[in-house]
């Protein structure tokens, strides 16, 4: 793996921003967007990646049976009144599309798990379609990990004719900021692509019609299967999130809220007491930090790196965030190696259980916040 410093394109910015990267630029003026480098694998290490995630994917699937199945949900950040809800979403085997395991690559080359963004995950846009053009741009005769677009088709497709979506259509729901809309947006058109009839909508546009006990558009129109790009947390403190579980399974939700299990760092401690000393897994404890002394806390309910805290005997950090009423959880620190002062992280996506693709994002430090930046990648075969 190198990191490898290149020339932007001309014209870059209107580039990814006409590709769907409408939300390139940030508050502060700087771009999300970094193709002034790219990192450079070899087949092996996007082997080794590949498999990682499929073991991961296995691992992840038993700690969540083992969990539900156990009645152990009560650390997860995840309300009681939720909990009947998820066993009968686990039990009906309800169908998941995607998600994304955060790895770091340790000094001996080793795919660990950071976290799994298993219910809402983004930076879908610049991994699937910007990183691919780029790569058609600058360097036609490699190759990227990389199938993304064409999985998502054809899960959607699958799905199609095996469930067959509830009055044959799907709707998409999301914020309406530029990022989660642009990413909605994108899942809607891999459905469209694999033929299912969609509709899209903002998430505060959705009602509840008390008469029929069903959710509704803005034209009163029955609401029975939606993606929605909103975690499962803020749906369940909203104020029809009591609708959701009195009448759940009248609404076909993608997510499943089974995943609302997957996507809590609880979920991690778990894992490391089913499977101690996997290769492609961390130490992480619910019960403090063990005989660890370089080791990270997280809320088992949070996002963007946030009210993370690093603990090591030179030194500790703590990033601010409104996370902190959370249960936490302690996981040993990896020490990912900075690429000409950048520590990278690497998303490798799921799509239907197996793995689709990838994308990194860079920091200036350990903690990959909002504030990272997304490069993309190539290897030669």
């Amino acid at each position: 793996m190198r990191r490898i410093a290149i020339d932007p394109r001309p014209e870059w910015q209107t580039i990814v921003q006409s590709q769907g990267l409408t939300y390139n630029v940030g508050d502060d003026g700087t771009s999300y967007w970094n193709e002034s480098a790219y990192y450079e694998f070899t087949e092996e290490e996007i082997d080794d990646i590949e498999e990682a995630t499929i073991e991961l994917q296995r691992c992840s699937l038993l700690a969540a049976q083992h969990v539900i199945e156990g009645n152990e949900l009560d650390n997860f950040g995840i309300p009681r009144s939720a909990h009947a809800a998820i066993r009968a979403s686990w039990e009906s085997h309800e169908r998941s599309v995607y998600g994304r395991f955060d790895l770091a690559i340790d000094p001996n080359g080793v795919p660990k798990l950071l976290e799994y963004n298993a219910d809402t995950p983004t930076t879908l846009v610049e991994a699937a379609v910007v990183q691919w053009y780029w790569l058609k741009d600058r360097f036609p005769d490699a190759d990227q990990f990389n199938s993304l677009w064409e999985r998502l088709v054809a899960v959607w497709k699958s799905m199609n004719e095996e469930f067959t979506f509830r009055d044959r259509q799907l709707y998409f729901a999301s914020l309406t900021n530029a990022e989660d809309w642009m990413t909605s947006t994108l899942m809607r058109d891999t459905a469209e692509e694999a033929g299912i009839s969609t509709r899209e909508i903002p998430m505060d546009a959705i009602g509840w019609d008390t008469m029929r006990n069903v959710f509704v558009d803005e034209q009163n129109g029955v609401i029975r299967s939606m993606f929605k790009l909103y975690p499962w947390e803020w749906m369940l403190e909203d104020a029809f999130g009591r609708h959701v579980l009195d009448h759940y399974g009248t609404t076909q939700w993608i997510e499943p809220i089974w995943k609302f299990v997957l996507s809590s760092k609880a979920i991690l401690p778990v894992m490391w007491e089913l499977f101690p000393d996997h290769p492609n897994l961390l130490p992480a404890f619910a019960d403090g930090p063990r005989q660890m002394n370089r080791y990270v806390t997280k809320p088992v309910i949070s996002r963007e790196g946030s009210n993370v805290s690093i603990w090591t005997p030179e030194e500790n950090f703590h990033s601010s965030g409104p996370y902190d009423s959370y249960p936490k959880i302690f996981q040993e620190l990896c020490p990912i190696s900075a690429y000409a002062g950048n520590y990278p992280v690497i998303g490798s996506w799921v799509i239907d259980g197996a793995p689709g693709g990838m994308g990194i994002r860079e920091s200036d430090g350990l903690i990959t916040d909002n504030k990272s930046r997304f490069v993309p990648h190539l290897f030669n075969a």
